[in-house]
């Protein structure tokens, strides 16, 4: 089965934001850029080589080339374009693989590309189990397959009190020998 529309509207929503991520990467595709990197300083306030105390962390900016850029825009851009795809031809497999590479690409800017991902394979989990993605859905089926199990081993129970035998039989009979499979048998001596 493919996706249903909220899923496809929400993965439509994540193609999105993917494009709109590579478009914010798009400017630096043109010109160099300053990029500021910020860690903790050590226990003396004291920052190491490169880095220069500003407040309460240590800063250094430094000039990146447009080439640092390329292989991150063209990762955005081309798993982007295929979650679209795939919300599309409404096909959850696609689009639940696409979003969790995403996500695990990007780091925390991919969380929401995590959750999606997640959250379809959970939704295809509960279709393939109870008929139903939904969590209302799937947990009704659920109560009531728990219900008539529970039923039967009751009524198992009652069974062996009274002692009658249980409708399923016990014993499993052997099945006979084929001429074909089955190698002859040699007398053994006595």
């Amino acid at each position: 089965m493919g996706i249903d529309a909220l899923e496809r509207r929400v993965a439509y929503f994540a193609g999105a934001l993917a494009m709109l991520l590579a478009a914010i990467l798009l400017p630096h595709l043109f010109k160099n850029t300053w990029v500021t990197d910020s860690i903790k300083p050590a226990a003396n306030n004291a920052c190491s080589a490169p880095y220069h105390l500003v407040g309460t962390t240590c800063q250094y900016r430094h000039l990146t080339h447009p080439s640092d850029w390329v292989l991150q825009f063209v990762e955005i851009f081309v798993l982007g374009l295929g979650l679209l795809y795939f919300a599309w031809r409404r096909k959850r497999a696609g689009v639940s693989v696409v979003a969790l590479l995403m996500g695990l690409a990007l780091g925390v800017v991919g969380l929401p590309f995590l959750f999606l991902g997640g959250w379809l394979v959970i939704r295809a989990l509960r279709l393939q189990k109870y008929g139903d993605p939904s969590f209302v859905g799937s947990s009704r089926a659920a109560r009531a397959g728990a219900n008539t199990q529970r039923a039967e081993r009751a009524e198992q129970r009652a069974a062996r009190r009274e002692g009658r035998a249980s409708a399923t039989p016990s014993v499993r009979e052997l099945p006979t020998a084929s001429k074909r499979y089955t190698p002859k048998q040699r007398r053994r001596p006595r």
